[in-house]
C-alpha cells in the first residue's frame, strides 16, 4: 500500500520545497492543497480518514505548512480535533520551518554544552523560530532570554512557553541600546533568530562577551544577524566560540525534517508539533 502524505499549506499555492522534502523522505505520493484554513479542511480530513480502514490508516499522514506559523497551529489543533476514535492519521506541523529549524538549532548547541542551567539569548525571539528555540531550550533546562524589540511581546512569549512547559525559566528583554548591552551579560549560548536584513550584534560585541561558548545565527540573507559568522559556518572556532550559520544547521534540519516525515508513517496517531520534533533531533543527534 503506498504511503500518501497529505500537504495542508495555508498560503494560496503550496510548498514546492516541504512536497520535494517529502518524496525524498519517502511518501510515495504527495496530494498538495493551498488556502487551507480552519474553515475548509474538515472535508480534507474526512477524505483522509475515511478510505482507509483503520489498520492502513498509518499510510495516510498529514503535514502542516505554510509561512504563517499562528494560521498553521489553528488547522493543525482543527485536524486533531476533527479526528475521533481510530479514525485519525499522524499529522506534523512545521509552518515556515519553524519547528525543524529551531529544533536543529538547538541540537546543534546541544552537541557543545549541556543545556541545563545555561543561560542562553534568543535574539528575535517572538518570531517564530526564535519562540520555538526558546521553548525547546526551556524544556531541556535552560535560563532563557527572550530578546525582541518589543519587550512587552517578549513577555507575551514567554507567557506563551509557560503554557506549555510548566518549569520553564524565561525572561523578556530589549534587543536595542542599553537593554541590549544588559541582556548579553554573562551569556553561555546566543541564538540570533530575527527577521532577513536585521544584524543584532558586531562581530566585536559578541565576540568580547565573557563566557560565551556557543553562537548561532539562523539568517541566511546578509546582513546576518551576528556580524562575522558565515552562513556555511558549522562548529568553526572563532575568538574560542563555537559558530554555526544558518547553511551550517541546515543539514541538521533537513535530517530532523526528513525523520519527521517517515516516522508519520510507523503508526496512525502521532501529533509532531514542537516538542515531538524536538525530541527526533535530540536521537538523530
Amino acid at each position: 500500500m503506498k504511503n500518501i502524505l497529505i500537504q495542508f499549506d495555508t498560503d494560496p499555492l503550496p510548498s514546492t520545497f516541504d512536497r520535494v522534502v517529502a518524496v525524498d523522505a519517502g511518501a510515495d505520493e504527495v496530494f498538495a492543497y493551498g488556502g487551507v484554513t480552519p474553515e475548509n479542511v474538515t472535508s480534507l480530513v474526512h477524505g483522509a480518514i475515511f478510505t482507509r480502514g483503520p489498520d492502513e490508516l498509518k499510510h495516510t499522514a498529514i503535514f502542516v505548512g505554510g509561512s504563517d506559523v499562528a494560521s498553521g497551529e489553528a488547522v493543525l489543533e482543527k485536524v486533531t480535533k476533527t479526528f475521533f476514535g481510530p479514525m485519525r492519521v499522524s499529522v506534523m506541523m512545521d509552518s515556515n520551518g519553524s519547528n525543524t529549524t529551531a529544533a536543529a538549532a538547538v541540537q546543534a548547541a546541544a552537541r557543545h554544552m549541556s543545556l541545563k542551567g545555561v543561560t542562553a539569548l534568543v535574539l528575535g525571539g517572538t518570531g517564530p523560530v526564535g519562540h520555538r528555540a526558546a521553548q525547546i531550550l526551556a524544556m531541556k533546562g535552560a535560563h532563557v532570554r527572550i530578546g525582541s524589540r518589543s519587550v512587552d511581546r517578549a513577555a507575551e512569549t514567554c507567557d506563551a512557553i509557560r503554557t506549555v512547559v510548566e518549569e520553564a525559566i524565561v525572561e523578556p528583554v530589549g534587543s536595542t541600546g542599553e537593554a541590549l548591552a544588559s541582556a548579553i551579560t554573562e551569556v553561555e549560548l546566543l541564538i540570533a533568530a530575527g527577521a532577513s536584513g536585521v544584524q543584532f550584534l558586531s562581530e566585536s560585541q559578541w565576540q568580547g562577551l565573557w563566557g560565551l561558548k556557543v553562537a548561532i545565527d539562523l539568517n541566511a540573507v546578509p546582513p546576518v544577524g551576528l556580524e562575522g559568522i558565515g552562513v556555511t559556518d558549522k562548529a568553526k572556532e572563532i575568538g574560542g566560540i563555537t559558530c554555526y550559520g544558518a547553511i551550517g544547521v541546515g543539514g541538521t534540519k533537513m535530517k530532523v525534517h526528513k525523520a519527521a516525515i517517515k516516522g508519520l508513517f510507523e503508526s496512525n496517531h502521532l501529533v509532531l508539533d514542537t516538542a515531538a520534533i524536538a525530541e527526533i533531533a535530540s536521537e538523530i543527534g
